[in-house]
Order: C-alpha cells, then structure tokens, then sequence
C-alpha cells in the first residue's frame, strides 16, 4: 500500500466521523458505488487520474450516481474520489473501507458484527458446497448475496446482512476467508480494536478468556474483540494471531519443529 492510499484511507475515515448521520442505507449504497465503479475501469480511471480537477470529479459523481444515492453517500464519494490513491486498485479498497466503517458506524455495536463475520466464515469453511457457491467466478453476483440474505435470516444483525451480501458480490479475486477476516479487522478497528483469533484444543473458560484479552489489550495498547476457534490438532497450547503477528505456542507446532530438528 503507498503512501497516499494509506493518507487517503485516513482522510476518509475522518470525513466518516465528521459526517453527522450515517445509517444502513449509507453503507448499502457505498456497497453499490463500489460495484460500478469495479465493473467499469473508464469510470475507475477518471475517479483515479490525478490530473482531472476535484470539481469534475464531483460532477461526475452527481452525475452517474445522483439518481441512485442519497447525498450522505455521495458527499462520502465525492471526498474519495478526490483524495490521492496510489493505485486505481486502491481507490476501489477505499470504497469497500468506507462502506465497511459506515455499517460499523450505523449500529454502533461493531463487536458484534465482527463476532458474526468470524462465525459466519466458520461455517462456510465447514461446508465445501457452500464455499464453492459463495466463491465460483460462474454464479451471477446477485444470485450470491440472495443467498447470503436467505442463510442469514433472523440469524445475524442487518449490518453483517448487508458486509456479507456486499463482499460476495464483489470478492476482487479473494477468497471467502480472506474477505471476512479483513472485514472483521476494518470493523473492529472503527471502534478502536483489534481482532484477535485463538485456537486451542478444547475451549477455553471465561476467565481464561478475559485474562488473554487483557494481557493482549496491554501488549498492543487498544482494546481486543477475540475469536476463539477450537482444533484439536493443535493437541495443547495456544496459537494466537493478531492482524500478521503469530503467537504459535501450540504442542503441534512444536512437535512438528522437533521432527524437523531430528531429521536434520
């Protein structure tokens, strides 16, 4: 990521924050933004040329999305678009960020959300049929988030509704685990934390829970939302990752350093 796309990145969060009055239709209409924009690559490269003035840049956000948006939604994309982004690529990341933020933002519970996203991509990665629906480059977008709406009914907020219906709708070439767990870190993050994962071989107690939670909130100086996921074959110990850190002190992992040891 350049350096302008992690100032512009900023930028539109604080614009976010600053905005007084952020619902679900807000978040659903960045989702929808982000769709146009990624099926089109005219529309993306004007959004992205630098040399194309902040006021034309507006216009033409007016213009292609007047119709289907309220003004909440464009003034957010008209402070995207006119922002610097390394790459076209990093223009339609800013997007999904903000449109990320924005759900978070809406229902004020983003723990929540983030739990649900974590639990959510459990399942999928249980069940083989369901991911390769999810995942096919064959099915029709549309047919995805209807999907993802009618497994979800009455099971999850509306926010994690609207996250989950987006992503599969618009993957950008990742994988259905890689989609989750980068929103989860975006959701979490607006509220000022951190995703943590734990895997452990039996589950752990709420104590135990709340003790890693705090050892961890004070090593990374912010508040942590954990997920825990239970392995067996981890056989004992923890493995914890937070963001790209790895805390593998699981009896696997050292077992496995050992055999490498012996064998030479």
């Amino acid at each position: 990521m350049g350096s302008a796309t992690r100032e512009a990145l900023a930028a539109s969060k604080q614009v976010l924050d600053a905005t007084g009055s952020v619902d679900l239709t807000v978040a659903a209409e960045l989702f929808q933004v982000g769709r146009i924009v990624g099926d089109s690559l005219q529309l993306r490269s004007l959004l992205h040329d630098s040399a194309i003035p902040a006021a034309t840049k507006s216009a033409i956000v007016e213009r292609v999305f007047g119709a289907g948006t309220g003004e909440t939604t464009r003034s957010l994309v008209t402070a995207l678009v006119t922002s610097r982004w390394s790459t076209a690529e990093d223009l339609l990341e800013g997007i999904e960020d903000l449109a990320l933020r924005a759900s978070a933002v809406a229902t004020g519970d983003q723990a929540s959300i983030a739990s649900e996203l974590f639990a959510f991509g459990r399942v999928v990665s249980s069940d083989a049929q369901l991911e390769l629906a999810l995942g096919t480059k064959l099915g029709r977008p549309e047919a995805k988030g209807v999907l993802v709406s009618r497994l979800l009914d009455d099971k999850a907020s509306p926010a994690t509704v609207t996250i989950l219906s987006a992503l599969v709708q618009q993957p950008r070439g990742r994988r259905i685990g890689e989609l989750l767990r980068h929103a989860a870190r975006v959701v979490a993050d607006q509220k000022g934390q951190t995703v943590a994962t734990v895997t452990s071989a039996t589950p752990l107690g709420e104590q135990q829970l709340e003790r890693l939670r705090s050892a961890l909130s004070a090593s990374y100086g912010r508040n942590l939302t954990i997920n825990e996921v239970v392995d067996r074959a981890v056989i004992g110990g923890l493995r914890i990752q937070v963001a790209d850190d790895v805390i593998d002190g699981s009896i696997s992992t050292r077992l496995g350093e050992l055999r490498r040891q012996l064998a030479g």
